[in-house]
């Protein structure tokens, strides 16, 4: 099979994009331009012990992506406890809509935002009652 075992989030400014990811989710970086040849830095999305993989924010190689183009690549979803609370952090720090919360009845709260660096990112809260 073929896990998924690590992403990487593409970005203009990588400071703004450490702020951003780090103070709406708490991720934690590590430098590993080294390794990389350019700038790349590791991102710690969680304790070992818990499930989801870690990543990094690197470099973008080429123009942003453009508004209202259909994606082209893949959209990470980051579980979260409380939807609305994380909402509000992502408009704070710069992020957008792009596309309002919604139910996954039975299952979970869902939406999608555009973070700083203009690439769509979703957020998923389990809940049993959505609807």
């Amino acid at each position: 099979m073929g896990r998924m075992v690590h992403f990487e989030v593409h970005v203009d400014d990588m400071e703004r994009a450490k702020t951003f990811y780090g103070e709406v989710f708490g991720w934690k970086f590590e430098d590993w331009s080294e390794y990389a040849g350019m700038p790349y830095v590791g991102a710690v999305t969680g304790d070992e012990n818990e499930m989801g993989i870690n990543g990094a924010l690197m470099q973008r190689q080429s123009p942003p992506p453009q508004p209202n183009q259909p994606m082209n690549g893949y959209s990470c979803t980051m579980g979260v406890g409380n939807y609305d609370e994380t909402e509000k952090l992502i408009l704070e720090h710069g992020g957008k809509v792009a596309m309002p919360k919604y139910a996954l009845p039975g299952m979970a709260w869902q939406g999608y935002y555009i973070d700083t660096e203009g690439n769509v990112f979703g957020i998923h809260q389990p809940d049993k009652d959505a609807k």
